[in-house]
Order: structure tokens, then C-alpha cells, then sequence
């Protein structure tokens, strides 16, 4: 990189940092409701599913929190690698979590032949997230490349996991109120475990997106 792209980068970083921090602070309070919500809906419409998508949402709240906590030590350059892979390291836990609850929750419906209830305020909850996530994931990666973070760029990957079980709630309260086809619900989940899992062991790893060139 020559200097006068140094000095462009530099000077473009502090209002990345900004916008980082507004996503991140969105990502906290959007998650918040919306994992209020679909915990009382679940729990109102004895859904498994929505009460498994609102543990999700509060995943995504620790993943957030700790990126907030990696941009606002982004003005500490020699602080800022440490910062970084710890929390890189936090959001590849919160990947694991995810992964071992999906699995445990998806068999276990699945024995008991559990399936999702109808329920209106999910299936708006779970549209209206599809809109707003890859919204949100596109963000995120933008501000990831232009400061180099791999942990953000590991946070967009968990909003985008977000995305796919909003569509596989969705799916599922679709297909067994229409169809009644209780077992699409946990079966479309337990396809997601691998590409969770992977994310989680690259993260707890330290490899991340960034390393591959998606950041460059």
C-alpha cells in the first residue's frame, strides 16, 4: 500500500469507526425487541421454534456488545490487536452456543414430534427480520474491509446466520399451518449446525473472513 493510501485509510477510519459503532449499537437494541417478542409469542403460542429464534437474538446481543467494546478501543492502536481477537474469539463462542442449542432443540422436537404453532407475531417477527438483516450484514461488511477487522467481519456472518433462521422460522410456521408439516422446522435447522459450527472454530481459531481477502 503506498502512502497516499495509507494516509486516505487513516483519514476515512474514524468515520467507519462511527458508523461500526451505530450498527453495532442497532444490532444490540433491534435484537433486544426482537428476542423479547419472540420469547413471550413462543411461550404464548407453545412454539419451540420462536422461543429458540429469541435465544438467537440475544446471542446476537452478546456479539454485538462485544463488538462495540472492539470499536470503542479502536482509538488505542497498541490495545487494538488484543481487543480485536478477543473479541473475535467471544463471537466464535456465541457460534457454538447457537450451534449446540439449534441441535439439541431441532432433535429434541423432532422426538417429540414437536411442531411449530401457528402464530401471526412470529411470522411478521421473522419477515420483517428478512428485510432488515441482509440490510444490516451488507453494512457491517463494508465498515469490516475498510478497517481491516476480522472480528466485525465474523459478527456479519453471525447476523447473516440470523437471516437464515429467520427464514427457517418462517418457513416453518408456513409450511405447518398450510401443509402441516411439522418436522420442516427442525430439519431445515439441523442443516444450518455445520455452517455454524465451521464459523464458531474459525472464530475461536483466530482465522477469519478477513484473512481470506474479503477485506481487502
Amino acid at each position: 500500500m503506498s502512502q497516499a493510501e495509507l494516509q486516505l485509510e487513516n483519514s476515512n477510519r474514524p468515520a467507519l469507526i462511527k458508523k461500526g459503532r451505530y450498527l453495532e449499537y442497532f444490532t444490540i437494541g433491534y435484537n433486544s425487541l426482537e428476542g423479547l417478542i419472540a420469547v413471550a409469542a413462543g411461550l404464548m403460542a407453545g412454539s419451540i421454534a420462536l422461543v429458540g429464534f429469541g435465544f438467537d437474538s440475544l446471542i446476537e446481543v452478546t456479539s454485538g456488545a462485544a463488538l462495540l467494546w472492539r470499536l470503542h478501543a479502536d482509538v488505542d492502536e497498541e490495545g487494538r490487536e488484543r481487543v480485536e481477537a478477543i473479541s473475535l474469539r467471544i463471537v466464535g463462542v456465541c457460534f457454538v452456543v447457537l450451534a449446540v442449542y439449534v441441535s439439541y432443540d431441532s432433535v429434541k422436537s423432532l422426538i417429540r414430534r414437536e411442531a411449530p404453532e401457528e402464530s401471526l407475531i412470529g411470522i411478521v417477527l421473522a419477515a420483517v427480520s428478512l428485510v432488515i438483516m441482509p440490510l444490516l450484514v451488507r453494512a457491517k461488511r463494508k465498515v469490516a474491509r475498510g478497517i481491516k477487522s476480522n472480528a466485525m467481519m465474523a459478527d456479519s456472518k453471525q447476523t447473516e446466520l440470523c437471516t437464515y433462521l429467520s427464514a427457517i422460522l418462517l418457513g416453518g410456521l408456513l409450511l405447518n399451518a398450510l401443509l402441516g408439516w411439522w418436522w420442516a422446522d427442525p430439519v431445515a435447522a439441523l442443516i444450518m449446525v455445520p455452517i455454524i459450527v465451521n464459523e464458531g472454530i474459525e472464530g475461536l481459531r483466530g482465522d477469519a473472513c478477513c484473512d481470506e481477502g474479503a477485506c481487502h
